[in-house]
């Protein structure tokens, strides 16, 4: 049986947006709601120690959350005379008041994000408030997501709350007219979101399933809302999820350590999934695709290959030069000079690296020291590839990426020696 710690941690991970969104549904708050979640779970935390978990931890959590977002409104002012101002500017919803057409944005998560995603923010404020407020993510996942420092972000979150508290920013479903203008943010929002599921900033497990499967929730809700109205985009986000989470099982070992893409046992992966995908992966590519699209046709390259070595690398090669058109970043630019390792071997792709960290963009990127090592080890030149790995080691976060990189230090250390 669970303990009440473990029972709040998982309602924590798993019930995070659901709380929050009915919340600001009640208040029209992101402050509030969000103050008033975290009240609840610390008066969980107290009182399931001895009173026992309640049949229904996640009503329970709600029902608190709600009388503490009262009890703060009765501090902070008459309450009547709060809740006339609410219901006066439309941020509380009554009985008499309609309700919002459901049959378009059919889930009070999705229709949070498309709130978030307002056009008077800036793109990397509209993301970033979404994960704070939608899934829970820390200052410093939301930051690792946009690679930029923690101070940042925080100031960049802060800002984004002001600017809808200040300019009276509505908490309303958009007009169907609207969704177009939001679109491209809430795409990068649930793709980040599984980005986050998927490898984990910090703590144990590399995966949070949890918050795979919101995505990929999301996803398929977003396509179906937006029909033929932009099919290509959210097709090829929900292809990009459904391939890279078909490798989940693969990703880890019994021991929780992680498992590089070219020694995973294929058998593991989830082959209902890459068939679903594959159609959508083709759906995304008509027209003029977009950056998930091609990122779908990438991961696409590599579920069809039955073994590491049947990997068409010069096809992912040309797919990353399409995404480096489509959507130029120092990322893109990082992923394109590992391929090129692969299909063409590490000193070019080294040369490639090399140019790329000089610019300092990624400095503080895990990843980019990782792939130079790793091309360092290739090469046999283990001094160098141990400075890299001592430089990832320095920056990374998750324990499961943490201890792979270590086995790998200690791998060309012992061979230097």
């Amino acid at each position: 049986m669970l303990q009440p710690a473990e029972v709040i941690e998982t309602v924590y991970r798993a019930d995070w947006g659901r709380i929050v969104a009915a919340l600001i549904g009640l208040v029209g708050d992101f402050d509030l709601a969000e103050e008033s979640a975290q009240e609840a779970f610390t008066a969980a935390s107290d009182q399931w120690r001895t009173s026992g978990v309640p049949e229904f931890p996640r009503a329970w959590i709600i029902q608190t959350a709600r009388h503490k977002a009262i009890d703060r409104i009765r501090r902070r002012k008459s309450f009547d005379e709060k809740l006339e101002s609410y219901v006066v500017s439309g941020s509380l919803r009554t009985m008499e008041e309609p309700d919002y057409d459901t049959s378009e944005i059919p889930d009070d998560r999705l229709r949070l994000i498309f709130t978030c995603c307002h056009p008077a923010l800036a793109l990397e404020a509209q993301v970033a408030l979404t994960l704070r407020t939608l899934c829970g993510l820390e200052t410093d996942e939301i930051a690792r997501a946009f690679l930029v420092p923690m101070p940042t972000m925080a100031q960049r979150l802060v800002r984004a709350k002001s600017k809808i508290r200040d300019a009276g920013i509505p908490y309303a479903v958009p007009e169907t007219n609207e969704l177009a203008a939001r679109i491209g943010a809430v795409l990068t929002v649930i793709y980040l979101v599984f980005n986050e599921g998927y490898t984990a900033t910090r703590g144990g497990p590399l995966v949070r399933g949890e918050l795979c499967a919101e995505a990929i929730r999301l996803g398929r809700l977003v396509r179906t809302l937006m029909g033929l109205r932009w099919p290509a985009e959210a097709a090829g986000l929900l292809a990009l999820m459904l391939l890279h989470d078909a490798r989940r099982n693969a990703r880890i070992d019994e021991a929780g350590d992680l498992v590089i893409l070219e020694e995973q046992d294929r058998h593991l992966w989830n082959q209902r999934q890459i068939a679903e995908a594959l159609p959508l992966v083709q759906e995304g590519l008509h027209g003029r695709p977009g950056p998930f699209a091609v990122q779908a046709a990438i991961a696409a390259v590599h579920c069809q290959a039955a073994r590491a070595e049947d990997t068409n690398w010069k096809r992912i090669v040309r797919l990353y030069d399409l995404l480096g058109q489509v959507q130029p970043s120092p990322v893109v630019s990082l992923n394109r000079a590992v391929a090129v390792a692969m299909a063409e071997g590490p000193q070019p792709a080294l040369v490639l690296i090399d140019a790329l960290a000089s610019s300092n963009d990624l400095e503080n990127y895990h990843l980019l020291h990782a792939a130079r090592a790793d091309l360092h080890r290739r090469l046999g030149s283990s001094a160098e590839a141990a400075k890299s790995y001592r430089k990832a080691l320095a920056l990374v976060t998750n324990d499961s990426e943490r201890r792979f990189l270590e086995r790998r230090l200690r791998e060309v250390q012992s061979t230097a020696d």
